[in-house]
């Protein structure tokens, strides 16, 4: 197993430190979007919020209040370590304005993780990708590609999403998703943190073309988002343009 695939034992080795648990993210939330709100909240919780939870709860659901107000509101909720606080972010992510519906996750996620460090007494450490995750496992958007330009054969997608499942389940893994397009098959699945995250992709790799090779060496692995065909496709040329000028030093 590869030192920079442990995810869990970096985990490990900071709880042994810190002592506490974790919490991943279970939502899809763009990468951007959490670093836009983890640096806002750090830069707004650079002194603690001293004014009144309910004119911020009211303030939050009125008709005068900007999006972007709102977002300050949510974040200072977020910072109050008092069930009312969070009870009232679980209420504005179900009844509040659509277009802050991420930003009301990320803000849920750290009122839940403050409330439950003051209350266990113990660190949260908070693990979030753009795909989010479930309990204890990730999730990773993974890229296959077929050795034919013309893509995959129905019998040749058939024996690789059959390996997907079996081998999966056999690393205590979950596909979630598959399909193929193109001369790509793509799928998301749910990998246990103790998991090396390659691994299991690498073993259908190996078993599919054992059965007869029909899959391009090496696939895309990522827990970023869900990329499209054409920005799989732009990856493959860029690697490719890269190893050309290699070659040619």
């Amino acid at each position: 197993m590869d030192d920079k695939d442990n995810i869990f034992e970096r985990i490990q080795e900071i709880l042994g430190k810190t002592g506490g648990g974790y919490s991943i993210l279970e939502q899809q939330v763009d990468v951007k979007l959490q670093m836009e709100y983890f640096n806002f909240s750090k830069e707004r919780h650079a002194t603690p919020f001293l004014g009144d939870m309910l004119i911020l709860i009211n303030d939050l659901y009125s008709h005068t209040t900007t999006l972007e107000e709102k977002r300050a509101l949510l974040v200072d909720l977020a910072s109050i370590d008092k069930p009312e606080a969070y009870r009232a972010i679980e209420k504005f992510l179900e009844e509040g304005d659509a277009e802050l519906k991420d930003w009301t996750v990320l803000a849920l996620q750290e009122s839940r993780m403050l409330l439950e460090s003051r209350l266990l007494d113990e660190e949260q450490i908070f693990i979030s990708t753009g795909l989010g995750g479930q309990k204890d496992k990730l999730r990773y958007f993974v890229t296959y590609v077929s050795i034919d330009s013309n893509g995959f054969t129905d019998s040749q997608r058939k024996v690789l999403e059959g390996e997907v499942d079996f081998v999966l389940k056999r690393f205590d893994s979950e596909l979630e998703s598959f399909w193929a397009e193109g001369k790509f098959a793509m799928l998301l699945a749910l990998v246990p943190l103790y998991v090396a995250v390659q691994d299991p992709f690498k073993i259908i790799f190996e078993e599919c073309n054992a059965l007869g090779e029909f899959i391009k060496e090496g696939f895309i692995i990522t827990n970023v988002k869900v990329l499209s065909p054409d920005e799989i496709q732009r990856y493959i040329d860029e690697q490719d343009a890269k190893i050309e000028g290699q070659e040619l030093e």
